[in-house]
């Protein structure tokens, strides 16, 4: 009989154990090596002296829409209203500065506040000079106006002209610490539906510099707006639904490009449904194209105004009349939609051509549906040209030839 050995048996079983728990704790081991170097602790548990940290792992996170904004960010300025203060105020500053007012030799308009702020794009770099592009709006019945730079730097800036019909406004400051221009698309070959960003001081500097991000919602719109001046004013524009607010007026919208599309203007947030509700209304911006804005800055460059012809007409669109006042004018019921001359000017170009009630539907065979439509048409052309103008006069449709003999500027003298 065959004596059992225990010692060889012991032997047999607990040297691959031994091997297994080997390569368990090496496995362990290396595994908490690699946690470690890609900065994840699994000791960090609760009541352990280890402390939270973050990943070491590190990775680019470039895409177009951040080189898109690189490309134009440093171009894109806060521009800030400064306006004469009340009497009040300046009563403060004298007492905090433990100055009376009856030692004081300047009148409290000569104290300076923030009125308001907005957004520019500088556009061009001249010599000494450098030009931003904003809203007139923005820099509307400013006494001083201040461009912060994209750094944080404020300079000086002066008033070069403006324009309200369209909402520009161009100011040159100096170019000292100008580092970015814009480069301006064609706005003529926008797609509904590519990207849009628009950049700009929200709320004013202290948001300055926010990008929000969006698309072309829609081109050509007709935005008409009341300015200071009680002056309708309808302008042709992008729609975007890249947020807008407050202070993003005369702020880039830019292509995926890194291009400027449009220069923003303003926003609808809410719309009256009824006489008795409203609606909020939310991803409605709108912004000037870029071939509209670099017409007008040229001419503010050139002579500080934007000179345009007028025809020396009042008016109203034929939809916005009651069906009675409609069927006073006797025209072809076929005509639906047009501009309804309320009155002419005399001394005008329009003077002896076209009379009370005639109803306007083409200029230069491009069809005319609102008062807007008028002016885009007729703020196309110089002073000095002719253009065809096609209306009813009652049931009979006429064309007339009418030279632009005048100004917008003359319009405003005559009687």
């Amino acid at each position: 009989m065959k004596k059992f050995n225990l010692s060889n048996r012991f032997k047999q079983w607990i040297r691959p154990l031994g091997l297994l728990l080997v390569g368990l704790i090496g496995g362990v081991l290396g595994a908490l090596i690699i946690l470690q170097a890609s900065g994840i602790s699994l000791l960090n548990v609760s009541g352990s002296g280890t402390q939270t940290t973050t990943s070491k792992v590190t990775y680019s996170n470039s895409n177009d829409t951040t080189e898109a904004v690189q490309k134009v960010e440093d171009a894109v300025v806060s521009v800030i209203n400064y306006q004469s203060t009340s009497s009040s105020v300046s009563d403060i500053y004298s007492q905090m500065f433990g100055n009376s007012n009856s030692d004081s030799s300047s009148s409290s308009d000569d104290e300076l506040s923030v009125y308001s702020e907005g957004s520019g794009v500088i556009y061009k770099k001249d010599g000494d000079s450098a030009y931003v592009v904003t809203n007139t709006h923005v820099i509307d019945g400013a006494k001083q106006i201040e461009i912060m730079l994209s750094d944080g730097t404020k300079v000086v800036g002066e008033l070069v002209g403006s324009d309200t019909y369209s909402d520009i406004a161009v100011v040159k400051i100096s170019s000292d610490k100008v580092t970015t221009v814009a480069e301006f698309a064609d706005s003529d070959k926008l797609t509904v539906g590519e990207t849009a960003i628009a950049i700009g001081s929200p709320l004013g500097t202290e948001y300055a510099n926010s990008v929000t991000q969006g698309i072309v919602s829609s081109l050509s719109r007709t935005v008409t707006m009341t300015n200071d001046s009680g002056q309708t004013v309808s302008t042709n524009a992008i729609q975007t639904d890249a947020a807008i607010n407050p202070g993003n007026s005369g702020g880039a919208l830019v292509n995926i490009e890194g291009q400027v599309i449009g220069i923003n203007s303003s926003k609808i947030s809410s719309t009256s449904a009824s006489s008795t509700s409203s609606e909020s209304v939310e991803g409605m911006g709108f912004a000037i194209p870029s071939n509209d804005v670099v017409k007008i800055i040229n001419q503010l460059e050139k002579n500080g105004s934007v000179t345009r012809p007028a025809l020396g007409i009042s008016m109203a669109d034929l939809s916005n009349l009651s069906t009675n006042a409609i069927s006073q004018l006797n025209i072809p019921s076929s005509v639906t939609s047009g501009v309804v001359v309320a009155s002419v000017q005399s001394g005008m170009p329009a003077d002896g051509v076209l009379k009370e009630y005639d109803v306007i539907t083409k200029i230069d065979d491009t069809e005319v549906t609102s008062t807007a439509d008028l002016q885009s048409i007729l703020y196309g052309h110089s002073t000095g040209d002719s253009i065809k103008v096609t209306f009813y006069r009652g049931t009979e449709e006429k064309t007339a030839t009418i030279k632009l003999t005048k100004t917008t500027d003359d319009l405003s003298q005559s009687n």
